[in-house]
């Protein structure tokens, strides 16, 4: 998917490498002159610098929003000076993330983009945006809040080594930045660290400078200029927080979650079996367990979907409904498939008549990846109105993601060739989602 993310700094970087990994496109928005203490594991580096790699990921400045589009699909991160995220309106990204840290919301908006998600304290989700991420640390660091505010800023750093407010290197005077030692040095208490406005600002505890603000930038008397960490483990300097990558792993999550919240998955598992000569879901083993219990455990990944299974069988209706799964019985099986989807959709739309799409799975792929299934609907999510199915090169199979644009058509099938009948009506609207070629692999005959 598409993500802007606003903002550039220490904590912004560990969001975008932890997306950036999951495959999505990232582009980062920065003021002119970056204010970033950390700046050795920040892309805002890249403002001044016109790159920086932050642990085997690198951030490329762009001279434009068009360019700022372009560098996004080359298989870097792109950040751009636009302080106002205008490049919003030219891209359309389906995520943006505040990360601006600014602890007030200084002009996003829950209408920004189909899913918009804000660091700390400031915004309120459900008003501001469709998900705060908590910043504090503690038990809750990192997790998405749906309703409500995070924890209000203290003003007070979290503990290291024992020190707080100690490790914070503050401006003495008004004026222009000017360091004396580095990041990386190893300092002690009461060395003269920078001058600023002319006069000078001493380190407050033995330690190793992890950030420090570049020199030229001015300042006010007061604000935070960098920070000693007490641990004097100078590899800290080159890497992402702890708390960082924390924050990332929670805004994946959101994204994961609020996507799931608009989908439904029907899977199929009433079919006679006819080619297999017994019953296939029940008899045949896949590592010592029968193909239904297979795909119910993908189906227990996607606990913030609308799920459900169609079947016949008592066996598979019990083991459903014990994992929160909604079961429908299928007294016609002779119907063939179009059958089994129609009473599937019905129950998806009856439990969330909003849903964005279905994605419809058949229970004897035993080999299909849950990460495919989420692919395909982020594709579905990036691309309304689109039939999303899996494939391998030329060949195209299931599960396959319906826009609800397509509810009507499915309903009026019949006969057991499936969605197959909508597919050939609109070829140019099949979008594939690549995957291993053993996860198309249905069983049809016995081994």
């Amino acid at each position: 998917m598409k993500i802007l993310i606003r903002g550039a700094g220490d904590l912004a970087t560990g969001v975008a490498w932890e997306l950036f990994r999951e495959g999505h496109r990232i582009i980062m928005t920065e003021i002119a002159v970056p204010l970033t203490v950390r700046r050795q594991v920040a892309y805002s580096r890249a403002v001044y610098e016109g790159r920086a790699e932050v642990e085997g990921v690198t951030g490329v400045l762009a001279g434009s929003a068009e360019e700022a589009i372009a560098l996004s699909e080359q298989g870097v991160i792109s950040v751009l000076v636009d302080p106002e995220a205008r490049v919003r309106k030219i891209w359309q990204p389906e995520v943006v993330i505040d990360a601006i840290m600014a602890k007030k919301n200084i002009g996003t908006m829950l209408t920004d983009a189909p899913l918009v998600l804000a660091l700390g304290p400031g915004f309120r989700a459900g008003t501001d945006c469709h998900a705060v991420i908590e910043t504090m640390r503690g038990e809750a660091l990192g997790r998405p809040i749906y309703r409500g505010s995070a924890i209000p800023n203290t003003g007070v750093p979290g503990m290291v080594g024992g020190y707080a407010m100690e490790r914070l290197i503050k401006a003495s005077g008004d004026g222009r930045m000017e360091p004396v030692a580095a990041i990386g040095d190893i300092v002690e208490k009461g060395s003269v660290l920078a001058y600023t406005g002319g006069k000078p600002v001493y380190a407050q505890i033995d330690g190793v400078i992890r950030g420090m603000l570049q020199a030229g930038v001015p300042v006010k008397k007061g604000m935070k200029i960098g920070d000693v960490d007490p641990r004097k483990d100078e590899s800290l300097v080159h890497l992402i927080s702890d708390k960082s990558h924390k924050i990332g792993r929670g805004c994946a999550e959101a994204v994961r979650t609020l996507v799931g919240r608009q989908y439904g998955i029907v899977a199929l598992a009433a079919g006679l079996s006819s080619r297999y000569g017994g019953n296939k879901l029940l008899e045949e083993q896949v590592d010592g367990r029968p193909l239904y219990e297979v795909t119910l455990d993908k189906l227990g990944a996607f606990s913030d979907c609308t799920r459900v299974i169609v079947t016949r069988f008592p066996e598979i209706a019990k083991a459903a409904g014990k994992r929160g799964v909604r079961v429908v019985i299928n007294q016609e099986p002779e119907r063939g498939i179009s059958h089994s989807l129609q009473l599937g959709l019905t129950e998806c739309l009856r439990q969330n008549p909003d849903l964005r799409g279905v994605l419809c799975m058949v229970c004897d792929q035993p080999y299909l990846e849950p990460a495919t299934m989420e692919r395909l609907l982020e594709e579905g999510f990036s691309y309304p109105g689109a039939i999303v199915c899996a494939g391998h090169g030329e060949q195209r199979g299931n599960p396959v993601l319906w826009d609800k644009s397509y509810f009507p058509e499915l309903l009026e099938l019949t006969g057991d060739t499936g969605g197959r009948q909508v597919i050939k009506r609109y070829p140019e609207r099949v979008r594939l989602v690549e995957c291993g070629e053993k996860e198309l692999a249905d069983v049809d005959i016995r081994a």
